[in-house]
């Protein structure tokens, strides 16, 4: 079991500083939205259609979930060092891409190579399962990413100024600038935390299935991947709801889209100071209920015809809240399923998350249409986050009954 060491920044010796995991994680989320607000600028200049362009949501999703599935393992075998700086370094170059792109297709190939910096995100959490004990590694992910939180909060604000003010190749370069920087700081201060397993690559990926036959770990998985699918589903609809439903300016926009990532600072902060306290499934119940919550008052509001733009991005903060309880509660339920398996189960179940996002995602970009309001968005939001529900109401059952049978 790992235990507390002492901690010293740019320091590659010691354990990395908390503050290289938080931008480790917060680049992720960077590159997941800064740009959204510019989605329907991005159509014109690249003489397309919506749903095309939206396409670099899905297309990026789906990518993150496949990429999870090699990184765990491959970390669990390689290390968490050399896999991250690869991928920074990756992620440096497909983000040029990018911005050298000279048509829509070029450019969705290289925002789908942007995906790589995913590795950010799943080795994160498990640097924190690697040098934490147990017991508080969900209090550590909730810290890590209530941090992480701040940068989706501003993140699509920045993004819609910087379009308006210097086009939507500024996002990009943004991104390319913060890469390099990351790939720097990660060079100093994270050094190697994971054992090296001594299976092969090919035995680590054939011990997949101890994880895939344990029910308490697809509990876990489709909890977070439900709620956080509400999430994933506004990130495909909301860009076109804000735009064509409440034409709001590609600032305003980015504005009123940052609304979930208030929720979720606060939601991370009440997992980083009780989850140790109360405990994983209940901090993951309580959780996917708020996220369900907010979607009724939502859909409430629009019924009585009373819902508006605040409301609308208002109510997201539910999402954003219910969020931050859900998962990094489940990611460290995943994780203690299998502790010898962290690095495997933290790439399984964000892919599982991140597959189920990308799916949403293009559904929700296919579903809305000039004229079909926001009602198609509010029931695939709505549909998700109740099945979340289910998931961990499982879980709970579930744990209830080994207990029994350890009494027994």
């Amino acid at each position: 079991m790992p235990s507390r060491q002492a901690v010293r920044f740019l320091d590659r010796t010691t354990p990395p500083h908390i503050v290289t995991l938080v931008f480790l994680a917060g680049l992720s989320a960077l590159v997941m939205n800064i740009f959204l607000p510019s989605l329907p600028q991005m159509t014109e200049w690249f003489d397309t259609e919506y749903r095309l362009m939206q396409l670099s949501v899905a297309v990026y999703l789906g990518v993150n979930a496949v990429l999870q599935l090699l990184i765990g393992p491959i970390s669990d075998k390689l290390g968490r060092r050399p896999v991250i700086l690869w991928g920074i370094a990756l992620f440096c170059v497909a983000t040029l891409g990018c911005i050298l792109a000279t048509s829509v297709w070029m450019f969705l190939f290289f925002r789908m190579c942007q995906a790589v910096i995913v590795v950010a995100m799943v080795l994160s959490r498990a640097v924190v399962r690697d040098i934490v004990p147990q017991d508080e590694a969900a209090s550590m992910i909730g810290y890590v990413t209530m941090g992480m939180a701040v940068v989706p909060m501003i993140g699509p604000a920045i993004g819609g100024l910087l379009e308006e003010t210097m086009g939507w190749k500024a996002n990009f370069w943004l991104l390319l600038l913060l890469g390099l920087g990351m790939l720097w700081l990660s060079w100093r201060d994270l050094g190697e935390t994971a054992q090296k397993s001594g299976l092969t690559l090919g035995q680590q990926f054939r011990e997949y299935p101890e994880l895939l036959t344990s029910p308490r770990f697809w509990g876990y998985a489709l909890s977070s991947a439900c709620a956080s699918g509400a999430f994933f589903s506004y990130l495909g609809g909301a860009p076109f709801v804000g735009t064509e439903v409440f034409g709001l300016s590609p600032a305003e926009l980015g504005f009123y889209f940052g609304a979930p990532a208030v929720g979720y600072f606060a939601g991370n902060f009440i997992s980083g100071r009780y989850s140790a306290r109360i405990g994983v499934n209940t901090m993951v119940f309580v959780g996917c209920w708020i996220v369900t919550i907010g979607m009724v008052l939502s859909m409430l509001f629009f019924w009585v015809g009373a819902g508006t733009a605040i409301s609308f991005f208002g109510f997201m903060t539910f999402v954003g809240l219910g969020n931050g309880m859900t998962i990094p509660n489940a990611t460290a339920g995943m994780l203690s399923v299998r502790p010898h398996l962290a690095g495997t189960a933290s790439g399984l179940g964000g892919s599982i998350m991140l597959g189920g996002g990308a799916a949403l995602s293009a559904i929700a970009g296919a579903l809305l249409q000039p004229g079909s309001g926001v009602w198609p968005l509010l029931w695939l939001m709505f549909a998700t986050s109740a099945a979340s529900i289910f998931a961990i109401v499982f879980v709970i059952w579930r744990a209830r009954q080994l207990k029994g049978l350890d009494a027994a």
